[in-house]
């Protein structure tokens, strides 16, 4: 345990370091028993879920027929999506090349299609942070923006009680859309063992000025080897850098923590 405490100072700065404007959380919890293993930083604070709300809707996008499978549908990309100057964005994209590059409109052509009532009711039945997907006010555009950095809202201690849920298998969905939706993690098997099933996200507050230049990374997920599973949430909101926020706190997740989960 001593081991994986040390290496909070490397994943995490200290909190007495940073300014009032910034937080960052690491929360691992055991799946089966619910016992918080680790918890260190601001874990109560909500942020935008930005490119981590994939997992939900890929969870609603296999339940309700949607999705079929990893490469099924292929949906045209069309000049019209948004792509935020990703290459990877203006090509016909599945499920698997979605979640692989975090492709918002491929989610956002999944969500339209479940409408508004539907994604309410699952957002609603999951208990997912605040389930509020109306999205920014006055512009009627929830369907395609709440998880944008808009009005659906997640903490860190939330996304671990969630993520939970789908390992233990406690939702309202089916089997096909558990197994589905892990099949499209990519997951990956450390040295150590422990396949690692994770989503990244990254996303802004809203702007106080037009010097802001914070960020959000998130990095979420599920560690399991042999009987043992253990869910964790990464969070951070610092200011950019040359390397998105998400991939960083992955990254240092990945070398820092995941490697002396044996210990916890």
């Amino acid at each position: 345990m001593a081991a994986v405490l040390a290496t909070s100072l490397v994943l995490q700065p200290s909190l007495a370091s940073q300014s009032a404007s910034l937080l960052s959380c690491t929360a691992l919890v055991d799946a089966a028993t619910g016992q918080p293993l680790r918890r260190d930083g601001q874990c109560g604070e909500r942020a935008t879920p930005a490119s981590t709300f994939n997992i939900v809707v890929a969870l609603m996008g296999y339940d309700s027929g949607i999705l079929t499978d990893e490469h099924t549908p292929v949906i045209k990309y069309q000049p019209s999506y948004p792509t935020w100057d990703h290459t990877d964005w203006r090509i016909d994209t599945d499920p698997s090349s979605w979640i692989k590059y975090s492709n918002l409109w491929y989610a956002q052509q999944v969500t339209t299609r479940l409408g508004e009532d539907k994604l309410q009711r699952y957002v609603s039945a999951f208990g997912y942070g605040n389930q509020d997907v109306s999205g920014d006010a006055g512009k009627h555009n929830g369907l395609t923006q709440s998880w944008v950095e808009s009005s659906l809202a997640i903490s860190p201690d939330e996304q671990v009680a969630f993520l939970r849920k789908i390992v233990n298998r406690q939702l309202p969905i089916s089997a096909k859309a558990y197994d589905m939706t892990s099949r499209i993690l990519h997951p990956q098997t450390l040295a150590n063992g422990w396949t690692i099933y994770g989503k990244t996200g990254t996303g802004s507050p809203p702007l106080i000025n037009s010097d802001d230049d914070r960020q959000y990374g998130w990095y979420v997920g599920w560690a399991t080897k042999g009987s043992r599973t253990i869910v964790f949430a990464n969070m951070t909101l610092d200011h950019r850098q040359d390397v998105f926020a998400g991939p960083r706190i992955r990254d240092a997740f990945l070398r820092n923590v995941a490697t002396q989960l044996d210990t916890l």
